[in-house]
């Protein structure tokens, strides 16, 4: 071979190899090579070692890289970041996108991370700036670290201080520790403290028995109640009608007896002795409702169960007043027959 073509065939190898190697840095230095792709920009204070061809992350997925780094000439110190991006994802590259710096693992490469748009805010277009989240600088957190150890630091004195007051009696916790007679004190008042929590727990108790015990009650007084007024009926009908012993000495042909309106007066009397009886307990039910005992027990054991009770006893007190409502009716009706009783016997004496 002639020293010519070997010359030619030296400069073809070098320039295909030449090209070779431009062709894998440019390569290397684009993703997506055969992707669509648009541009976009972020400005920084402090890049904290980013470089170009770092990666660019949205919601943890890889869409893009870094192209340029450099510094704004007619900014104080501000770091323009240009990223080249996957068209794909442009719908979701907003004006209020936001780029962060971030470190892959501990001591990792740097990465930007994005986030999503809002809906509400423009699409960025080709070119467009998004908004730069500066990085918390490694010197930020040794001096935020070195503030943390000071407060530290300060803190563990306070409490030797604390400690060595307390060992030598000084303040009210280092006599209450160290002087027996403090201790006993607080002792005997923790004592009585406990004495007091039984007795009101005691009470409760007693309480929760009485309020269960208050539907038998209440279907007693009311049996009563309906007892006297189906007795008062009775009377007041066999004394309309001229039956039984009462009926015959006030009827109209009868010789008066004045021992009629003694019997109307002990069956008034004793009406009146229900109903005062069958008063007093609805008042006190209505007070017991209303009592602070009854509503702390019931705080303790729920809204509901609460609500449930005072309900009943509502009930309870309607269901009483029904029945005094229907005594004071029958109570009315005896003492006519006793002002008839009364005229029958004036009528006598005449």
């Amino acid at each position: 071979m002639s020293k010519t073509a070997l010359i030619r065939l030296g400069l073809f190898v070098f320039i295909g190899s030449l090209l070779l190697i431009i062709t894998i840095f440019t390569i290397g230095n684009k993703e997506s090579l055969f992707t669509p792709t648009f541009n976009v920009r972020a400005y920084f204070t402090n890049t904290e070692g980013l470089r170009s061809g770092s990666q660019v992350r949205l919601s943890g997925i890889g869409v893009g890289s870094v192209t340029d780094i450099k510094i704004v000439q007619d900014s104080v110190g501000k770091v323009e970041v240009v990223m080249r991006l996957n068209h794909e994802i442009s719908p979701f590259i907003k004006s209020d996108t936001r780029a962060s710096i971030e470190t892959e693992g501990l001591v990792g490469n740097k990465v930007i991370v994005l986030t999503v748009g809002s809906s509400a805010a423009p699409q960025v277009q080709d070119g467009g700036v998004i908004i730069g989240v500066d990085p918390l600088g490694f010197g930020a957190i040794i001096l935020e670290t070195k503030e943390m150890l000071t407060y530290t630091k300060d803190l563990t004195k306070s409490l030797s201080e604390i400690v060595e007051k307390v060992n030598q009696g000084d303040g009210s916790v280092g006599k209450l520790i160290n002087k027996d007679d403090l201790y006993q004190n607080t002792n005997r008042l923790l004592v009585t403290a406990e004495r007091s929590l039984n007795t009101i727990t005691s009470n409760l108790d007693t309480l929760a028995g009485v309020v269960n015990s208050l539907s038998g009650g209440v279907e007693s007084v009311v049996s009563n109640v309906d007892q006297v007024i189906f007795n008062i009926n009775e009377v007041i009908n066999n004394v309309n009608d001229g039956k039984g012993l009462l009926g015959r000495l006030i009827s109209e042909k009868s010789n008066y007896d004045s021992s009629a309106a003694q019997i109307l007066a002990n069956l008034i009397m004793i009406s009146e002795e229900t109903r005062v009886g069958a008063s007093r307990f609805s008042e006190n039910m209505e007070a017991l409702k209303r009592n602070w005992l009854f509503k702390s027990y019931f705080d303790q054991r729920g809204y509901y169960d609460k609500l449930e009770t005072e309900n009943k006893f509502n009930d309870y007190i309607n269901e009483i007043d029904k029945k005094l409502n229907m005594l004071n009716d029958r109570i009315d009706a005896l003492k006519r027959l006793e002002e008839r009783a009364a005229q029958k016997e004036k009528k006598a004496k005449e």
